[in-house]
């Protein structure tokens, strides 16, 4: 094996890899990216990207069911799955082509392979052995797996993303982000969706109000909710799945064509070496890190779902950021008190900062005001007056702390808050903002007003 040197050496080229890879690059370091299988990662290749061309299609479709509304007739629209599924990956390859552009430009050495520490200081990669001066793993997630009989005839979100024919039925084991966000796509396609929770709720990670109030647009899609259901076994016959499962002490069966098993993921550091180093690692919380991403061992950092701290992109990305600059001799750390986080189903669920659950646990003082949809004309022209905009802020402070959107354009509208959580603005700070009219982002500025107008105030 050949003996290499390079200033950074990162493992993992998803979102966290490679936005650390140009960034540290720019900044003038000597770096190598290193992946076994794809640049872009998951994100990129079979995750954020390709379920949101889907999502793009599905609302589509359904736009189109209901144009008559809007004086627009069409007959007999239908779905071709597979051009949308070309079309998915036609919007991947070109994201993943900008990704290895640009480090190509920069000047990172991009190596596929698989990387393997032989102890603190040194990693295999192919036939080599790899000498740096620091090292950032960013190895990501993998799906997480039910352990029951049959399992194997379930599919993963990766499997479905590739698929180009639509099933009459379709079952998910899993409530979740990935299982809901699948669960209105195919729905929306026409597809009879059948979602089986072993929890009491589904998205049991968001305000509860906003997902028992997504349950009313479920069921106008044809999904069928199933909560505190635990799947026992699955069986096939004549190409049919019969998915086993005990509700309420009894046992019971759901009928389908295919099934989605979406029950999360967990930490990559298989094979990855690790019990060879130092370095605090469990397999199911990850790579344990301090708030500079720095591992227990000098040099050596973690970022992105790996260290299973927050699963998603965007975080894995500033992560990256954060790792660079302490590298490069910044003491920089990370905050998570402005994470926004988006679920693509339909309506979109957008939040940023704390819940109210989360300041009634935290005996947090709080105020908080909902301004719905109807109040806001751009909302009305794009017929989405069934959604709303919660807003918190800190009773004493008045800075703002906290929001959850459900409706259209969520997505976009969260970012204002964020922002302005981030920098510690006040609901006044807002109201001094003028906002364009028409557009939904005045919805921002008519929950500002809103607080000191209206506010419901709760004392903890």
């Amino acid at each position: 094996m050949d003996n290499k040197k390079t200033d950074l050496l990162i493992i993992g080229a998803g979102p966290g890899g490679y936005v650390s890879a140009i960034y540290a690059a720019k900044k003038g370091l000597n770096v190598t990216l290193v992946d076994a299988k794809w640049v872009g990662g998951t994100c990129l290749n079979v995750g954020c990207i390709p379920t949101k061309a889907l999502v793009k299609s599905a609302e589509l479709y359904q736009e189109i069911l209901h144009s008559e509304h809007n004086g627009i007739f069409l007959e007999n629209p239908s779905i071709n799955l597979g051009i949308i599924i070309d079309k998915k990956d036609e919007v991947k390859e070109k994201l993943v082509t900008g990704v290895a552009f640009l480090l190509e430009k920069y000047g990172v050495t991009v190596i596929h392979g698989f990387a393997k520490f032989l102890n603190d200081k040194e990693v295999s990669v192919n036939d080599d052995i790899y000498t740096a001066k620091n090292i950032i793993i960013a190895t990501g997630s993998k799906t997480k797996h039910l352990n029951f009989p049959g399992n194997d005839l379930a599919i993963d979100s990766e499997v479905l993303l590739n698929n180009k024919e639509l099933p009459k039925t379709l079952a998910i084991i899993g409530g979740g982000v990935i299982g809901m966000e699948f669960a209105f796509i195919y729905a929306s396609f026409g597809v009879a969706v059948t979602v089986i929770e072993f929890l009491p709720r589904v998205l049991p990670g968001v305000d509860k109000e906003f997902s028992s109030r997504l349950m009313r647009f479920a069921k106008q899609l044809n999904i069928t909710i199933l909560n505190n259901a635990g799947v026992t076994e699955i069986k096939e016959e004549n190409g049919l799945k019969t998915v086993m499962f005990t509700q309420k002490d009894k046992e019971k069966v759901v009928q389908a064509d295919m099934v989605l098993e979406a029950v999360g993921r967990v930490p990559m550091i298989d094979n990855l070496g690790l019990e060879n180093t130092k370095i605090l690692h469990d397999f199911r919380s990850g790579v344990s890190v301090d708030s500079h991403m720095l591992t227990n061992v000098a040099n050596i950092y973690a970022i992105g779902d790996v260290t299973n701290i927050i699963q998603l992109a965007h975080v894995a990305s500033h992560q990256g950021l954060v790792a660079v600059d302490n590298i490069l001799g910044k003491d920089r750390e990370m905050n998570y008190d402005a994470i926004p986080a988006v679920i693509f189903t339909t309506p979109t669920i957008a939040t940023v900062g704390k819940t109210e659950a989360m300041c009634k646990e935290e005996e947090i003082d709080y105020e908080v005001v909902k301004v719905p949809y109807t109040a806001n004309g751009k909302a009305l022209i794009m017929e989405a007056e069934a959604g709303y905009m919660k807003l918190l802020r800190d009773t004493s402070s008045k800075k703002l702390i906290g929001a959850m959107i459900f409706g259209k354009d969520a997505d976009n509208l969260i970012a204002t808050v964020t922002l302005a959580i981030t920098k510690g603005l006040s609901a006044e700070d807002l109201q001094e903002t003028v906002f364009a009219h028409p557009t939904v982002q005045e919805l921002v500025h008519e929950a500002a007003m809103g607080l000191d107008q209206f506010g419901i105030h709760f004392l903890n």
